[in-house]
């Protein structure tokens, strides 16, 4: 009987396993034994790990739209394709009201998913987001300051998840100077950490100074195999990628190819491809226009191996702004100058333009799974999850 039962549990996990994030919710206010199960850890994790393929992939999309010289509206568009890659909402659009000021429109970065959660970042402002359960979390600002007569400049900011920990966590690199005559002198670098689940912000006290200047662009970060990635400049003007490693706190610089350079060259953005780190190499908004000009994708296929890149795809002429992602393993979705959504194929070189758009430079994409991930509320903490 304890056999035949057990049987049976395994297989209604395994027909649930097949629903919809949007019918297991309603499923919760079936009984109270459903909501056990559909909210439980065990169940969330298997969820989370359930088989899929790339064709499950839907797409997040943000953009902003002005509204005055100093105020944008954030607006989060739910996106599905079919067999030919037409999008169509899934959902209706949602409004970020903590998300308006001009850094949310040109200086922001959409990270994930990560473990099912997503965090739409800027220098003032920290959102973590489920796009499934559309449960979402303002995480508190820094708590610390820079006494005059220092300032600071925010360098990168990443977010993760740190498997040894079990946590989320988000990293913060700041450029502290002394200000001479309006220009910034002697710069210091200070890294902060906050711990989702404990609701903590804390310094790190063995920070190189000798780091890469970072490639802020909202393609030059990336979380991938358990460290935060952003493209910079090392001291000696080599383009080098820099990464964070969250469960060891430590950090990793890593050769590009050789034929990638900053000066006066390309620009650059990262992405997953078949699962691969993936290097984007396109012409500088000047030139894009110019059909002489190329697009790379660069593979990293061993990625412990700092010299390992191979060159995948050539695509001569793309009007690229910025990439923004590589969905269904060969469409490279990127943003053009007049702020429209686009697409490449990267086996067929078809270019596509959707009706999709917002101010330019202010779109993002992230390619997500459906997921029951809970967000960490933080012990102590009078943070609350909020639903959009």
């Amino acid at each position: 009987m304890v056999v035949m039962m057990k049987l049976l549990q395994d297989v209604v996990i395994n027909i649930l396993l097949m629903l919809p994030v949007k019918s297991l919710m309603r499923l919760k206010c079936l009984s109270k034994s459903c909501y056990t199960l559909v909210q439980s850890s065990t169940f969330v994790n298997l969820h989370l790990n359930r088989p899929t393929t790339f064709r499950d992939g839907l797409i997040l999309f943000k953009r902003s739209i002005k509204q005055d010289d100093d105020l944008h509206k954030t607006i989060l568009s739910f996106l599905s394709g079919d067999d030919e890659n037409h999008l169509s909402p899934i959902n209706p659009d949602l409004d970020v009201p903590c998300m308006t000021s001009n850094y949310s429109n040109d200086f922001d970065q959409f990270i994930g998913p990560c473990q099912g959660i997503v965090a739409l970042m800027d220098n003032l402002t920290t959102v973590l987001f489920n796009p499934s359960t559309r449960n979402y979390r303002l995480l508190p600002p820094s708590p610390f300051n820079i006494p005059p007569p220092f300032s600071y400049a925010i360098e990168c900011v990443g977010f993760g998840f740190d498997n040894i920990s079990n946590d989320y966590k988000v990293i913060r690199i700041l450029d502290v100077y002394l200000e001479d005559h309006g220009y910034p002198q002697d710069f210091e670098k200070k890294i902060e950490v906050y711990d989702v689940d404990i609701d903590f912000w804390r310094e790190l006290d063995h920070a190189d100074q000798n780091f890469p200047t970072i490639y802020w662009l909202p393609s030059s970060q990336m979380f991938y195999q358990g460290s935060c990635h952003w493209i910079g400049i090392s001291i000696e003007d080599a383009l080098v990628i820099l990464s964070f490693d969250l469960s060891t706190e430590t950090f990793h610089t890593a050769k590009t190819p050789d034929s990638c350079y900053f000066m006066n060259g390309p620009s650059y953005g990262l992405a997953v491809l078949n699962d691969t780190f993936t290097l984007i190499c396109y012409p500088r908004t000047e030139r894009a226009k110019n059909t002489n000009e190329f697009t790379y994708i660069w593979l990293r296929k061993d990625y412990s191996g700092c010299d390992s890149w191979i060159k995948k795809y050539t695509i001569k002429g793309l009007p690229i702004q910025s990439p923004l992602a590589i969905w269904r393993e060969c469409l490279l979705l990127f943003q053009c100058s007049n702020g429209f959504l686009m697409s490449c194929n990267l086996r067929s070189n078809e270019v596509s333009e959707y009706n999709l758009h917002g101010s330019p430079t202010s779109l993002r994409v992230i390619i997500y799974k459906e997921s029951l991930t809970l967000i960490p509320r933080g012990y102590g903490s009078s943070t609350q999850i909020e639903t959009f």
